[in-house]
């Protein structure tokens, strides 16, 4: 077993947007064949991780309505202490920013900055593919994550490529009502027979040649996204916002000359349970620099 630092580890890890999503086509196991563009952003979550004598995954702050077995943070510990056959343990800490059920990719983003932070805590060497291949087990867009940069993403999420992004502002709504993936994935109304576009084309396009395949059906399953969609419309006029993934929050680019104090003003008065924020984009994951690439 490697040395094990002493010293707790105090991480940030971040949601992300799609800025596209279109579905392809379908495999014959079921699984659905996407084109995305994944942008991290700079809501965070917040990790730290203890190492403890005892030979136990500890989460010392309940989620509620997550069980520890079921926590991604904790299942990501032990698939990773398993892996290595690690004979110490690890209190982690889990503070949540990113609203869950809210399509942004939190609980996938938890469980990599988990895998990457053990990986230094337990000084155990391993490369991001490897941590991949074991990100994977937990949830498809944990890889993504693990790689910590914006990326084009396609397959079912498995094949990533890197795409450098400009820095802009996202005024992302979540309203307060999660929408079951399987649900949208499932609906025989979904278009699964999107064109295909390259990297080219989507740094060629512009933001109305690009739509999320889910939005129409997760607008029907949910209304709460079209009144967000609408709040937005309203809130910032042309801004055209689209749903993120398969929802329920809903964002839209801010134009440079936003006038950011008039909408901070507006979001104090979201309708009851919304959750809204002015974000800014990241280029890296900011434990990117934790793990090694090969």
């Amino acid at each position: 077993m490697s040395e094990v630092q002493q010293a707790p580890l105090t991480l940030r890890s971040p949601a992300k947007l799609n800025l596209f999503l279109h579905i392809v086509g379908r495999r014959p196991d079921g699984y659905h064949l996407l084109q995305s563009v994944f942008q991290l952003i700079d809501w965070c979550d917040t990790i730290k991780l203890k190492p403890i004598s005892q030979n136990e995954v500890r989460r010392i702050n309940p989620i509620p309505g997550v069980e520890p077995e079921q926590d991604l943070v904790v299942r990501a510990a032990k698939l990773l202490k398993d892996f290595c056959k690690i004979d110490s343990g690890v209190e982690i800490e889990l503070q949540k920013e990113i609203p869950m059920g809210a399509g942004l990719g939190g609980g996938s983003s938890d469980a990599a900055t988990t895998l990457i932070g053990l990986n230094a805590l337990w000084n155990l060497k391993l490369d991001k593919p490897t941590l991949s291949t074991l990100g994977l087990q937990l949830g498809a867009d944990v890889p993504f994550f693990i790689f910590g940069k914006n990326a084009f993403v396609e397959g079912i999420g498995e094949q990533i490529e890197e795409l450098s992004l400009e820095n802009q502002d996202f005024l992302v709504i979540f309203p307060n009502q999660g929408i079951s993936t399987i649900s949208i994935f499932q609906d025989p109304e979904l278009t699964r027979n999107h064109a295909r576009i390259t990297i080219d084309g989507f740094l060629a396009s512009s933001w109305s040649d690009l739509s999320n395949d889910c939005q129409a059906v997760a607008m029907r399953i949910c209304p709460e996204v079209k009144q967000a969609l609408d709040w937005i419309s309203q809130a910032v006029p042309g801004s055209e916002p689209r749903m993120s993934g398969s929802g329920s929050s809903v964002f839209a680019v801010l134009d440079p000359k936003t006038n950011i104090a008039k909408l901070e003003n507006l979001l104090q008065n979201l309708p009851k349970g919304w959750i809204g924020r002015i974000v800014r984009g990241l280029n890296k994951n900011p434990a990117y620099n934790l793990v090694s690439s090969d």
